[in-house]
């Protein structure tokens, strides 16, 4: 630390009095037996003087020294606090200031990544807030529309049987909204924690699974795993059957009925590599990337339910466990989405 190397000015001073003092006696002992008594006393005088004057020149000095210093970090800080460089700064030279401005340096680094870390959190804030407000808007206006009808109106109780039950799917669809809001939330602000451990692959496939078989069987729809049932893989259960469930419950809702669904692992390289692969309406090329967007519904699929967050989320989730996801299609034959998790 620059404490460590600093001797305070006072202690310096008194060290250097004190020696000039030594080398005087030690001059007037070897001239005492050779210099008449006046011209001792003039030599005294002379010596004295002499050093004194060299004690104030020397004291000039470190004051001088020590304003430059102050004015060098004064200046660096003044030039980082107006986004400059510093004038005066050279990051190699072995000095002092250099070595108090490098440390400066480094605070005022931290210091920007921070702000810029913190104007990044505000802007995801905002984003998520202008999300849900347009997001909720629909099904909350929907609610309060038929609440109205059945309030100011007289209905025969087969009508008000059909509004509640419509009203049941817009308290449905807000809940699930909500809770994919809730996720969404938790994943881009990084609160909720990954507890990775080697565990079976087959039984978080089996989970993910077991979330969307109700709806495959109600269309009618096959689906085939083919997985070594002994194959472990280092992961996050819950989020990983999260991820590959938001997949698969994708490939039921955009396969037609009578459909197949395939999920088959191998490993591949570093990766353990699960492809989950439909017989669905396909995506076409150019719109590979903006499947994994937060809230991405193509015109196609705007009469399918759903709010566009399964495959933003399944990404995210396989993202934060150093894998990734790719997809390939055809339209009208079906597409595959291929999940990578580091063996």
């Amino acid at each position: 630390m620059l404490e460590g190397r600093h001797i305070p000015r006072k202690y310096i001073s008194i060290k250097f009095i004190l020696s000039a003092i030594a080398i005087l006696i030690f001059l007037t002992g070897m001239l005492w037996n050779y210099l008449p008594p006046a011209n001792i006393r003039l030599s005294l005088l002379v010596s004295g003087s002499a050093m004194f004057l060299l004690i104030e020149l020397w004291d000039l000095r470190q004051r001088r020294q020590q304003a430059d210093f102050a004015n060098d970090i004064c200046g660096a800080v003044d030039a980082w606090m107006d986004g400059r460089e510093p004038e005066n700064y050279t990051s190699y030279e072995d000095s002092q200031a250099s070595k108090v401005q490098e440390k400066l340096l480094q605070y005022y680094e931290r210091m920007r990544e921070g702000q810029r870390q913190s104007e990044e959190d505000k802007q995801i804030i905002q984003e998520l807030v202008s999300d849900i407000s347009h997001q909720v808007k629909t099904p909350v206006a929907n609610i309060q529309m038929f609440t109205n009808i059945l309030q100011q109106h007289e209905l025969t109780d087969e009508k008000r049987a059909e509004f509640l039950t419509t009203m049941s799917g817009q308290i449905n669809k807000l809940d699930f909204l909500m809770q994919s809001l809730i996720k969404m939330s938790r994943l881009e602000t990084g609160t909720f924690t990954l507890h990775m451990e080697n565990g079976s692959l087959y039984q978080t496939i089996a989970q993910a699974v077991n979330g969307i078989w109700a709806k495959a069987a109600h269309k009618g729809i096959q689906i085939d795993v083919e997985c070594d049932s002994q194959m472990s893989v280092k992961h996050d259960p819950k989020w990983t059957a999260e991820a590959l469930g938001n997949i698969l419950d994708n490939a039921v809702k955009y396969t037609p009925e009578g459909g197949n669904i395939r999920v088959r692992v191998r490993p591949w390289q570093f990766y353990t590599r699960i492809d989950i692969s439909d017989t669905g309406m396909g995506i076409a090329a150019e719109h590979y990337n903006d499947v994994f967007q937060r809230f991405y519904r193509a015109q196609e699929t705007a009469s399918e339910e759903g709010v566009g967050l399964g495959l933003y989320l399944a990404r995210g989730i396989i993202t934060r466990q150093k894998g990734y996801i790719s997809v390939k299609s055809e339209i009208g034959e079906g597409t595959t989405f291929s999940v990578f998790l580091l063996s």
